[in-house]
């Protein structure tokens, strides 16, 4: 890809499949306000205007018009604010030679950016068409390439590993990632869940890149319409329901350690890591009650507090001593009368769609098959 102050990325079908399929590094020159709406995950925000800036100039350009616009943008954009743009999206051209940059609709903004790049000594390449065209474009790409593959689904009861099955192979999307949300009421993650528009994107570049390899029999988790508050594409979702199921069959017990290891050990990590708070004990106990909580109707009152008894006496436990095991009781409580039959009866109305059954590696082996 040449960087070049007058040879813009074309607005064209290759040139975007190229940027998403090589996760070519993008500067996003909108607002963060924009940015945190929906962006892309090549992209990073070094914005011309920050939200007040972009605001102020919004109303100027409503009441005075265009070019009055332009002047107030110039006016809030000078001497140091304006050189610090320029430092951070010259320093990022030098990390990403091969990168690009755009706005919005790959307009004003871009090209006062490009040109205060050109002259500070740097050549960067422009989006024709901006967020806004290659947001089209993932969108185009998400409801036509689904309808051109075959799709084979991964079920099992939680905790059978279905997304780690998934997450290995080659020739699959993994849902629950782009969604980041693990798709159950003990799903989420320390940070918060990516916006639909995020979703809908990284969903798209994932089937692109398939795409772009020549890969058509794509296996995908048996999910429901929606993972957390992301929802699946109808024409998606609607493919994946007709799909053939692989299940994957595994023992109870050692289910019941794979979620001591996700929701337990991980999400302690989770709230552990740097800017998750300063304790990650108490964000793991927030997290384990809440979601308990939000499924207290469905273990019924009889059952309920015992379980969050049994939860509470496995975070004290753990506070002691940091021993996990004791959240093996109330995590059984939570299978038992929760997941297992739900997901039993959700099965039961699909069981002409099973192909395969086995335990891990079996079913593993078996999609490896299909690749």
């Amino acid at each position: 890809m040449t960087s070049s102050l007058t040879q813009p990325i074309g607005e064209n079908a290759d040139a975007y499949t190229g940027l998403f399929v090589h996760d070519i590094p993008l500067i996003d020159v909108r607002a963060p306000v924009e940015f945190k709406r929906g962006a892309f995950p090549m992209a990073q925000n070094l914005p011309l205007l920050d939200d007040l800036q972009r605001e102020a100039v919004g109303i100027c350009y409503k009441h005075q018009g265009k070019q009055d616009a332009i002047k107030k943008g110039f006016e809030l954009v000078q001497s140091e604010a304006r050189d610090a743009r320029v430092s951070a999206w010259v320093e990022f051209a030098n990390r990403h030679p091969n990168g690009a940059l755009y706005c919005f609709r790959g307009g004003l903004r871009s090209q006062i950016a490009q040109q205060w790049m050109h002259e500070a000594g740097t050549d960067f390449p422009v989006v024709q068409g901006g967020y806004k065209a290659l947001r089209t474009f993932l969108l185009g790409a998400v409801e036509t390439i689904p309808g051109q593959c075959t799709f084979t689904l991964v079920g099992g009861m939680t905790g059978s590993g279905k997304t780690a099955l998934v997450s290995s192979l080659e020739h699959a999307v993994d849902l629950e990632a782009a969604a980041y949300h693990r798709g159950s009421s003990f799903g989420r993650h320390a940070k918060p869940q990516h916006t639909q528009i995020d979703f809908e994107n990284r969903l798209s570049i994932a089937l692109l890149k398939l795409w772009h390899r020549e890969i058509r029999a794509i296996v995908l988790e048996d999910e429901s319409r929606t993972i957390g508050r992301a929802g699946l594409p109808k024409s998606l979702f609607e493919k994946m329901r007709s799909s053939p199921i692989v299940v994957i069959e595994e023992p109870f017990e050692a289910r019941l350690q794979r979620l001591v290891d996700e929701y337990v050990v991980g999400m302690q990590a989770e709230f552990c890591a740097p800017g998750n708070g300063d304790d990650g004990f108490e964000g793991l106990s927030a997290y384990l009650l809440d979601a308990l909580e939000r499924i207290r109707k469905r273990l019924g009152p009889a059952r309920y507090p015992g379980i969050r008894a049994s939860l509470q006496k496995a975070l004290a436990r753990q506070a002691e001593g940091g021993e996990v095991q004791g959240h093996l009781d109330w995590l059984a409580g939570v299978l038992n009368h929760y997941y297992d039959p739900m997901y039993e009866d959700q099965l039961r109305q699909r069981k002409h769609l099973v192909c395969f059954q086995g335990d891990y590696a079996a079913c593993r082996n078996y999609l490896l098959q299909t690749e």
